[in-house]
């Protein structure tokens, strides 16, 4: 028989996970924070990169394949985050989602710099002529256009990902 006034024992599965610890709101109330408006922000633009480098037929394509695979891995991950936080997931799966936060947007910054820094590598070595070298990225004004406005947004999302590493961060700590 059960004894009224003695709460259960909790099983042991129970008390080996952390409690869930957020510091953002969610549902809606999501965008109405700084981190929420970065994880829109990083979503937009990591599309254009996107869809940018798509646009430019990726002439270099070892080097913008890479380029490529980060901003639709971020655009994904980044979405998924969002969708997690809109929908109250948070409170229903037992992680530190402070640290999941950080941890996603620290890394994710970390490839986008490098992905910027390719990006602009192609982009700025256009056309560029050398005597000794006979390999030459030849691009017409509207691949050349195209990869300038996906270097200037991969620096824009870049950017964007280090303001929410630093959010995170802050989160994290308190």
């Amino acid at each position: 028989m059960a004894e009224t006034g003695v709460p259960p024992v909790p099983s042991p599965a129970a008390m080996s996970y952390p409690s869930a610890s957020v510091n953002l709101p969610t549902g809606t109330e999501v965008f109405r924070t700084y981190s929420g408006a970065f994880m829109c922000l990083e979503i937009i633009f990591g599309a254009l990169v996107w869809i940018l480098v798509a646009a430019s037929n990726v002439p270099v394509p070892v080097v913008q394949g890479w380029v490529m695979f980060v901003s639709v891995t971020a655009f994904a991950c980044s979405l998924l985050l969002l969708l997690v936080f809109l929908t109250g997931l948070v409170h229903m799966i037992q992680t530190n989602w402070n640290f999941v936060d950080l941890a996603y947007h620290l890394t994710a910054f970390v490839f986008y710099f490098g992905a910027f820094v390719l990006e602009a590598a192609v982009t700025s070595l256009a056309n560029l002529i050398r005597k000794e070298n006979a390999t030459v990225i030849n691009l017409d004004n509207r691949m050349l256009g195209l990869n300038v406005a996906a270097t200037i947004f991969a620096f824009t999302v870049t950017v964007c990902y280090g303001c929410s590493t630093v959010l995170g961060f802050r989160r994290w700590r308190s």
